[in-house]
């Protein structure tokens, strides 16, 4: 019957129909929380509780980059969650009332994915955008990576390296959509395992306004470091590895820095000042460092 029905649709109506579909899909509308259920289907059950505070303190800051997707519960006014559980439930802890969502009008597969890949194509979307677009391709059309790449005509490497990008923190999430940093000085900078030091990076590039080739430079020596340093646990520094980190710091901090270290490898590091407006420069240092 249903088919029947779709069949002796004219023109018009299956036009609208479709545009209405793809205004929905390209559209971010907020919801109230409290409307939202679960999906019961959902086959992840536990969720790390410490990263979902995290996550809630995140979005209380910088608010929600990616909007989670529903669908409409048919003769309710309820919605149902079809991705983005962690999002919502950080969105709970962090006590919002609204959440920007994606809604799901109909069920069929073919118009949402056409809709999506139409949605890439355009010029004007950022890195993010297009991020977004292809999780929710891979999430809700039940797409590999290799079946995105085809069907969008990319390569795979190229789907990978745009969908990492949501791994980054949400404050360079919102640096790469707002432009203050390329996609070459981001996928340099998802490189680096550790959070922290990413938005480090992030705010080096802000600051100095380094190239990709310099931010790469970087990465290739942290990285270099921190293979050295999981090899050699427990070989001790040689006095000249010490005598090129004391000179490293010398210059960073524009003062005089020792290192001092027992047989049994405990240490210190000593930071010099001869008048108190060098121990203010210093601490300025620090804490540019610690922001």
């Amino acid at each position: 019957m249903a088919k029947k029905q779709a069949l002796g649709k004219g023109l018009g109506a299956l036009i609208q129909e479709a545009e209405e579909t793809k205004k929905i899909i390209n559209g971010i509308i907020e919801i109230k929380i409290d409307t939202i259920e679960t999906n019961p289907f959902q086959p992840r059950k536990n969720f790390n509780n410490d990263a979902l505070n995290e996550l809630a303190a995140s979005i209380k800051k910088l608010g929600i980059i990616q909007p989670i997707t529903i669908r409409k519960i048919e003769g309710k006014n309820k919605f149902q969650l079809i991705s983005g559980e962690r999002r919502f439930r950080a969105s709970k802890i962090a006590k919002l009332k609204t959440i920007p969502a994606y809604i799901r009008i109909a069920d069929d597969q073919g118009m949402l994915e056409m809709a999506l890949v139409e949605n890439i194509q355009r010029e004007d979307l950022n890195a993010i955008e297009i991020a977004i677009t292809y999780q929710r391709l891979i999430d809700e059309c039940k797409l590999t990576q290799e079946n995105l790449s085809d069907r969008i005509g990319k390569n795979r490497s190229t789907v990978t390296n745009y969908i990492r990008l949501l791994k980054l923190p949400a404050e360079i999430q919102l640096g790469i959509r707002d432009k203050k940093i390329s996609m070459g000085h981001a996928r340099a900078i998802i490189s680096i395992d550790d959070a922290e030091t990413q938005l480090m990076i992030y705010k080096q590039i802000i600051k100095y306004g380094f190239s990709v080739r310099k931010v790469e430079e970087i990465v290739r020596e942290l990285d270099g470091k921190n293979t050295a340093s999981s090899k050699q646990k427990n070989k001790k520094l040689t006095p000249k590895e010490y005598l090129g980190l004391e000179k490293h710091l010398t210059n960073f901090f524009k003062t005089n820095v020792e290192f001092k270290r027992n047989n049994k490898g405990k240490g210190k590091i000593v930071i010099n000042f001869k008048t108190d407006d060098e121990l203010e420069k210093i601490i300025s240092v620090l804490d540019k460092i610690s922001k």
